[in-house]
């Protein structure tokens, strides 16, 4: 119940709504999908991302209190444990703190201070430590033990220094002030490796780097422990000495007035820095940078995979996909509505003399298949090839599309297109997820490793773990969202669906193949493995387009469907009536059907997708329009107006298609005409905007765009 409470201080929300979620994640096993959907009344309402957060850190709080539990048992068994102790690991809230009051007591290797204490000089170590006036070289001497290899009072005083070294690396106090000093105050410098100048040319901004960390982006945290990874550049990250010295002196430094004494604590004081809090809060500030890093990486990332899934689909249309090319051709492939390959050929379009005979074949094609829309990849010869395309009359009322590729090579050397094309050329393949993309981008995108998209930035470099747990929540979530036809999807589609997962997709699949196309959400409880607990969490969201009850085909979940009856029969209606009828829906007093089981969060999401059932929430297919006499880098001049397409967003700020093959930045500071802080608050993938050109570097292959004063 504490760390119940802990989440709702934390993030505002009530307390018993964060106890219904940990119940329905825990006890449940309900997906985050399902809760955001089907269970506002338990949540209060809340989305996705906060139950998202509230899960992560309730896991969080859980990993904390198993180490407490670890340490506070360890110390017990030790015979160390005081009631001071106790109450600080009792109140500890971080694993830092947790660990900060355990290093006195962790099981230790061999150090300078074990073997100091081995010789016996732990005493004349306290003895200094309370740094009171006397002799100390002749307080020294009587631990002078040839036996025991202490040969001088020197060396006895060394030892001692070594234990009081340890002492105040393993204070949690100075520990802590230390860890402020180091995450407010502190700044990272980096070098270029000495003799690698021309291998860590790409690095150069980075040869001779200060910069404070509080001020420092995550992609150029990224970029300087991408250099230290590959060796070409060396990295610390420490405050000033002196403010460092300073606060261990006003913790440790007792005397009023300098003594012997007093002069062995500085000199401890001095090496306890140097060889150990250095270097450990050193280590620990690399890794908390690190991960801040990586979180701000992975949230752009996150944020852009989002709008890529949330592509506008063509819909249900016959296409001609296209996967150009120069000297091997084009390969073409038919699909129907449904992205069933019919037929493939390979085309020269751009080979000497050839052009007639790549004409007459798409044109025959277009006509023996009825096709409505051309699906042309944006990589090598797409620019080409479109032009050859839109220059061919029968044509000029096709729609023409330039599709982004990133990843179709992925997936056509995958296992999911070897199963489902085991006898297709690896480009062939390719030219149908093209097409597929275009049709419906959710469902081709789903079947490729998010990371192989190409969006983001340093996404080879952060946590892959924790990057595949966010990219696989933005998934789930927006599969989710969207709906499933669970008649024409893919295995690997519904995999995401809440409930699922491979092994029930392929049941779906498979169950779908041998009986035929599911008629109502019902049929699904004869799926084999899938039970009552898996049929609530993903019938919601699974459609069935023209079903018998038109509610299979909407986000009505069926534990909903005695309420709609019920509503339709009050107002002398049936529900396929009430869909279609706006001035009946209008008649229904919603607070009539509120009970335990039911409340106006749910009733109000029925209403709402009576409205429009089953529709799809993503945005109405736009096609994007480039300029015809812009073809490469070359034809590009300063001050130009050109239309393009945002297809990545980053930290620094956003690339942009403009039709030339290479894409464009428009920096952080060029986005809008006001101070922009994130891109996200201006841009996103796939977004349609004006640049003007800033400047073109053809050699090194950059282009600078600007999105002020553009109209």
């Amino acid at each position: 119940m504490n760390n119940i409470k802990k989440i709702a201080q934390e993030t505002g929300e009530h307390i018993e709504h964060i106890k219904a979620v940990i119940q329905l994640m825990e006890e449940d096993q309900a997906s985050i999908p399902f809760i955001a959907r089907y269970r506002k009344e338990w949540t209060g309402g809340m989305d996705e991302v906060m139950l998202a957060t509230i899960r992560d850190r309730w896991e969080a709080l859980e990993t904390l209190e198993k180490r407490r539990d670890f340490i506070f048992k360890s110390i017990v068994e030790q015979d160390k444990m005081t009631d001071a102790l106790a109450t600080k690991i009792k109140k500890a809230n971080t694993l830092v703190e947790l660990e900060d009051l355990y290093l006195p007591y962790k099981p230790k290797r061999l150090t300078k201070a074990t073997i100091a204490r081995e010789k016996g000089l732990e005493p004349l170590a306290e003895v200094l430590y309370r740094q009171q006036e006397g002799a100390i070289e002749a307080f020294a001497q009587k631990f002078v033990d040839e036996a025991k290899e202490v040969k001088s009072a020197k060396e006895a005083l060394e030892g001692a220094r070594h234990i009081i070294s340890e002492w105040i690396n393993e204070d949690s106090e100075t520990r802590a002030a230390l860890r402020n000093l180091f995450q407010h105050r502190s700044a990272i410098k980096a070098k270029v490796v000495k003799d690698k100048k021309k291998e860590a040319i790409k690095f150069k901004d980075y040869f001779d780097f200060n910069e404070p960390i509080k001020r420092m982006p995550s992609h150029r945290i990224l970029a300087i422990f991408r250099g230290v990874e590959e060796g070409l550049l060396r990295m610390k990250i420490k405050p000033e000495k002196g403010d460092a010295l300073e606060i261990i002196d006003y913790k440790h430094l007792r005397a009023r007035q300098p003594n012997p004494s007093s002069q062995q604590i500085e000199l401890a004081i001095d090496d306890a820095y140097k060889r150990l809090l250095r270097p450990s809060l050193e280590t620990e500030m690399k890794k908390e940078l690190k991960e801040r890093a990586d979180k701000e990486a992975i949230n752009v990332f996150t944020a852009n995979l989002q709008e890529i899934l949330l592509a506008s689909p063509l819909g249900q249309k016959r296409v001609i996909a296209i996967d150009p090319g120069f000297r091997t051709g084009c390969k073409v492939c038919c699909l129907d509505e449904q992205g069933k390959l019919l037929e493939y050929v390979n085309i020269f379009p751009h080979t000497g003399g050839k052009g007639y005979q790549a004409a007459k074949t798409l044109q025959e094609l277009v006509e023996k298949y009825d096709i409505e829309a051309i699906a042309i990849g944006n990589g090598t010869a797409g620019r080409e090839t479109r032009s050859f395309v839109e220059d061919l009359e029968p044509f000029k009322d096709l729609l023409i599309v330039f599709v982004n590729e990133s990843g179709a090579s992925i997936y056509s050397a995958s296992a999911v297109a070897r199963e489902e094309f085991p006898d297709l050329d690896l480009t062939v393949r390719g030219a149908v997820s093209i097409g597929r993309r275009l049709q419906d981008p959710l469902a081709e995108i789903v079947k490729i490793d998010p990371k192989s998209i190409g969006v983001g930035q340093y996404q080879h470099d952060v946590n892959q773990n924790l990057l595949k747990e966010s990219l696989n929540d933005t998934v789930v979530n927006i599969v989710n969202r969207v709906g499933v036809d669970v008649n024409t999807a893919s295995k690997e589609l519904l995999t995401y669906v809440s409930g699922l997962g491979e092994t029930l997709a392929k049941r779906v699949v498979e169950y779908r193949n041998e009986n035929g196309p599911f008629t109502s959400r019902i049929a699904l409880k004869d799926i084999k493995g899938l039970g009552p607990k898996a049929f609530q969490q993903a019938a919601g969201f699974l459609r069935i387009r023209n079903a018998k009850n038109p509610l299979d085909g909407s986000a009505v979940h069926p534990e909903s469907y005695t309420v709609v009856k019920q509503m339709a029969k009050d107002v002398n209606s049936d529900i396929p009536t009430l869909i279609a009828d706006k001035t009946l829906r209008d008649k229904i007093e919603l607070n009539r059907y509120v009970d335990d089981k039911i409340g106006m969060f749910t009733l109000q999401d029925i209403i709402d997708e009576l409205a429009k059932p089953g529709r799809d929430p993503r945005e109405a297919f736009a096609q994007v329009t480039f300029d015809k006499s812009i073809n490469s880098m070359e034809d590009l001049e300063v001050g130009m107006v050109l239309s393009g397409v945002i297809t990545n967003v980053t930290k620094f700020g956003a690339f942009v298609d403009i039709g030339v093959h290479q894409d464009g930045l428009v920096h952080l500071s060029q986005l809008a005409n006001r101070f922009v802080k994130d891109p996200f608050d201006v841009v996103k993938i796939n977004q349609q905007v004006k640049v003007s050109v800033l400047e073109v570097d053809v050699d090194r292959k950059r282009i600078n765009l600007s999105m002020k004063n553009v109209k």
